[in-house]
């Protein structure tokens, strides 16, 4: 009889032992981080600020290529297939990724625009003259070079990641909140940065500045490349030039990712200084983050501006 008793208790016992492995899978499998493509390397610093350990998240650019021209590679088509969500930016910036979206294959993939909300500025013709400025149909989609507007952008993103991912939704409430108030702080530090810079009349390189003028209320007095990948014409830079001595303009915006040939022209032949800024995190070292990005932009627009 005890023999039987004891048996029984071993049998007892062992059962829940078979479920082990697929218990385990389970777990395993719920651990997995929630796959995300975006398209701008600023997206994915502000997918990982939220998520954590808990996303794994690709960025199609690194942010050295040129959003408007960018050509997907096979493996962004393999990232897109294996992703949960997709954010982009919107607007007309990336106009290539319906297509790969489509080529994709991924039904249950979902496509954040993270722009949406926000009031986009409308390009207008050149103060220089130039008629033929390019302009985007949908509005200007450089909005996340305003901190505003990336504060917009950031509750988007975390909303989608709550609702594709609940089981960690407050860990990324929590991790959204935090972040928003880092990003309050160092708005608020970049404007009194710029507060009290004179003359704040500058050149651009390209039409990507109108929603961070409009923050740190600058005046954009003209831009050199007014259409993606053109070059400008000589009637153009004789025009910017002549702006520039009329008008006491000593700044000119350039881009680390863009050709600085015209813009050391522009500065031989006017005097003006030349401050080389990011659009995109990791541009240039030290702007690894979006936040390390806005403060060196302004650092180094500031100083310029100083220099007068």
């Amino acid at each position: 009889m005890f023999r039987l008793i004891l048996l029984t208790l071993l049998i007892i016992v062992a059962v829940p032992c078979e479920w082990t492995p697929s218990t385990t899978a389970r777990l395993a499998f719920a651990a997995e981080p929630l796959n995300v493509v975006v398209t701008l390397p600023v997206l994915k610093d502000w997918v990982q600020q939220i998520g954590g350990s808990h996303v794994r998240v690709v960025s199609l650019m690194t942010g050295y290529e040129s959003e408007h021209t960018y050509s997907p590679k096979p493996s962004d088509l393999v990232a897109v297939r294996k992703a949960s969500l997709l954010f982009e930016v919107g607007a007309g910036l990336e106009v290539w990724v319906s297509s790969l979206v489509k080529n994709a294959g991924n039904a249950s993939l979902q496509v954040v625009t993270t722009s949406k909300d926000i009031e986009l500025i409308q390009d207008h013709a050149e103060p220089a003259g130039d008629t033929h400025a390019h302009q985007h149909a949908a509005g200007n989609p450089h909005v996340w070079l305003d901190p505003g507007a990336a504060a917009t952008m950031v509750q988007h993103i975390s909303s989608a990641m709550v609702a594709a991912d609940p089981a960690h939704a407050p860990e990324y409430r929590t991790n959204t909140a935090a972040y928003l108030q880092s990003l309050l702080r160092v708005q608020e530090e970049s404007l009194e940065r710029l507060h009290k810079v004179p003359n704040r009349a500058v050149i651009v390189h390209h039409p990507a500045w109108p929603y961070f003028a409009r923050r740190y209320d600058l005046r954009i007095a003209g831009t050199i490349l007014t259409q993606p990948g053109g070059e400008p014409s000589a009637r153009h830079l004789h025009t910017l030039i002549e702006a520039i001595k009329r008008d006491h303009i000593r700044v000119i915006i350039s881009e680390v990712q863009l050709n600085q040939k015209v813009p050391q022209l522009l500065a031989r032949e006017t005097g003006a200084h030349i401050a080389v800024l990011t659009t995109l995190p990791g541009g240039l070292p030290g702007t690894e983050t979006y936040l390390d990005m806005l403060r060196y932009n302004v650092l180094q627009l500031a100083q310029a501006l100083e220099q007068t």
